[in-house]
C-alpha cells in the first residue's frame, strides 16, 4: 500500500498499487499538459517580449539614428522578422513533435489493446470450437452406443427367440413321441432333407439305409458317390441318435463313437458322422460341427441342422482331391497290369521248362530203349531225334522270347518296360 498526503488538508490516504499507478498516470498526464501549456505561454511571452524589445530597439535606434539609411532599417527589420519566423517555426516544430509523441503513445496503447484483444478473442474462439467439437463427439458417441445397443439387443432377442422356438419344438416332439420313435423320426428327418436335394445336388449319390448286420452291428445310413470312371469320390457312414427328456438313463455322444468307427471301417467308408440331439445343453456340441478326429479318424458330431452342410463340406473337399485320386488309381492299375503280365510270362516259362524237362527225361529213356532195339526201332529213333530237334528249337525260341517282343503293339506296356532298364542303370 502507498500513502498520499493531501497538500491542502494534510490528510493521509492509502491506495493500492493499481490505484497508485492510476494516480501517477493522471498526474503525469496533467503535468505533461501543464508543461505544454507553460511552454506555449513562455513561447508567447518570449515572442511578445522579443517584439516589444525589437520595437523598443527600433524606436531607440530610429530616434538615435534617424539619419541612418533606410536600407539599414529595412535590413534590421527583415533580420528581426526572420529571427521571429525561425523561432516561431522552431516552436511550432517542437509543438508538432510533442503532439506526434502523444499521438504515437495513444496509437501504441490502442495497438497493444487491439493485439491483446485479438489474442483473447482467438483463444475464446478456439475454446468455443473445441467445446463444440467435444459436444459433437459426445453426441456421435451417444448415437453410436445407442445404435450398437439396439442392434445387440435385437440380435439377442432374435437368438433368444430362435432358442425358444427350438426348445419348444423339441419339447413338443419329445412329448408326442416315445423314446424309440424319437430316433426313427430323426432318421426320417435326415432322409427327407437329403431327398429334397437329391434331384438337384446329389444326382449320382447313393444314400440308403445300412441293412448289412453280418458283423453284428450296422449304422443308420451310408452315403457314397463315384465319378464317371467309377472312382470313389467320398463315402460317409451316418448314425442318428436322440432320446426323450423322460429317459431315465441319459446317453452321451461319446458312448456311440467307438461303435460308429467300427461300422465305418467294416463298411469301408472314408468318414463317419454322428447326427445327434443328445446332450442338448452342451455348448461344445451346440456350437455346430464338432471334429472328434482326435479320438477316432475322420469322425464328426453334428446337430440335425448341420446334416446337409457336413455332406456338402466333405464332398467339396473330396472333389478338390479327385484329380490326385484319379491319377493314383491310374498308376495303381498300370502297376497291377505290369505285375500280372510278368506273372503270366514267368508261369509260361516255368511250365515250358517243366514240360521240356519231362520230355527230355522221357526222350533219354526212349534213347536207351532205342539203343537196345536200334534196329527194330530205327524209324522210331529218327522220329524221336526229330522231336528232340523240334524241342531244341522251341527252347531256343523260348530263350529268345523277351518282354519287349511280347509287348510289341502295346504302347503302355512298352513304355513301362522301357523304363525298367533305365532305372537299373541309374541304380
Amino acid at each position: 500500500m502507498n500513502e498520499i498526503i493531501c497538500p491542502k488538508c494534510k490528510t493521509v490516504f492509502k491506495v493500492d498499487e493499481a490505484g497508485f499507478a492510476d494516480i501517477v498516470k493522471q498526474v503525469r498526464d496533467k503535468q505533461f499538459e501543464e508543461e505544454i501549456l507553460k511552454r506555449l505561454a513562455l513561447a508567447e511571452k518570449e515572442k511578445k517580449s522579443a517584439v516589444e524589445l525589437a520595437e523598443a530597439n527600433f524606436n531607440s535606434a530610429l530616434k538615435e539614428q534617424l539619419a541612418k539609411k533606410d536600407q539599414e532599417i529595412a535590413g534590421l527589420k527583415a533580420q528581426k522578422e526572420l529571427e521571429m519566423a525561425e523561432k516561431l517555426a522552431q516552436k511550432e516544430n517542437e509543438l508538432s513533435q510533442l503532439k506526434s509523441k502523444v499521438d504515437n503513445a495513444e496509437a501504441e496503447k490502442k495497438l497493444a489493446v487491439s493485439e491483446a484483444t485479438k489474442i483473447i478473442e482467438k483463444e475464446r474462439d478456439e475454446l468455443a470450437h473445441e467445446v463444440k467439437m467435444k459436444e459433437t463427439e459426445k453426441e456421435l458417441l451417444k448415437k453410436s452406443l445407442a445404435e450398437q445397443y439396439v442392434s445387440e439387443l435385437k440380435e439377442k432377442d432374435a437368438i433368444i427367440r430362435l432358442k425358444d422356438e427350438e426348445i419348444a419344438l423339441r419339447k413338443d416332439m419329445k412329448l408326442k413321441l416315445s423314446t424309440k420313435m424319437l430316433g426313427e423320426t430323426l432318421e426320417q428327418h435326415c432322409e427327407t432333407e437329403f431327398n429334397k436335394l437329391r434331384a438337384t445336388a446329389f444326382q449320382k449319390a447313393y444314400f440308403e439305409k445300412d441293412t448289412d448286420s453280418k458283423s453284428g452291428s450296422k449304422g443308420d445310413f451310408i452315403y457314397r458317390e463315384n465319378d464317371e470312371a467309377g472312382n470313389e469320390i467320398i463315402s460317409i457312414m451316418f448314425e442318428m441318435k436322440n432320446e426323450a427328456d423322460e429317459t431315465a438313463t441319459k446317453k452321451r455322444n461319446e458312448d456311440f463313437l467307438k461303435e460308429l468307427d467300427r461300422d465305418r471301417t467294416e463298411k469301408k467308408c472314408e468318414y463317419a458322422v454322428l447326427v445327434s440331439l443328445l446332450e442338448a445343453d452342451s455348448e461344445y456340441y451346440n456350437s455346430g460341427i464338432v471334429d472328434v478326429s482326435h479320438k477316432y479318424p475322420k469322425m464328426y458330431v453334428v446337430r440335425p441342422q448341420f446334416f446337409i452342410p457336413i455332406i456338402t463340406l466333405l464332398r467339396n473337399a473330396a472333389m478338390n482331391s479327385m484329380q490326385y485320386k484319379a491319377e493314383l488309381a491310374l498308376v495303381k492299375s498300370q502297376n497291377i497290369d505290369v505285375t500280372n503280365f510278368e506273372e503270366k510270362i514267368n508261369k509260361f516259362k516255368e511250365g515250358f521248362a517243366r514240360n521240356y524237362d519231362l520230355a527230355s527225361r522221357r526222350f533219354k529213356e526212349a534213347i536207351d530203349g532205342i539203343d537196345k532195339t536200334i534196329k527194330e526201332l530205327q524209324k522210331t529213333k529218327d522220329a524221336l531225334l526229330s522231336s528232340e530237334n523240334n524241342l531244341r528249337l522251341a527252347n531256343e525260341k523260348t530263350e529268345d522270347l523277351t518282354i519287349k517282343k511280347l509287348t510289341h503293339g502295346n504302347p503302355t506296356m512298352k513304355a513301362k518296360f522301357d523304363e525298367l532298364p533305365k532305372k537299373s542303370d541309374a541304380d
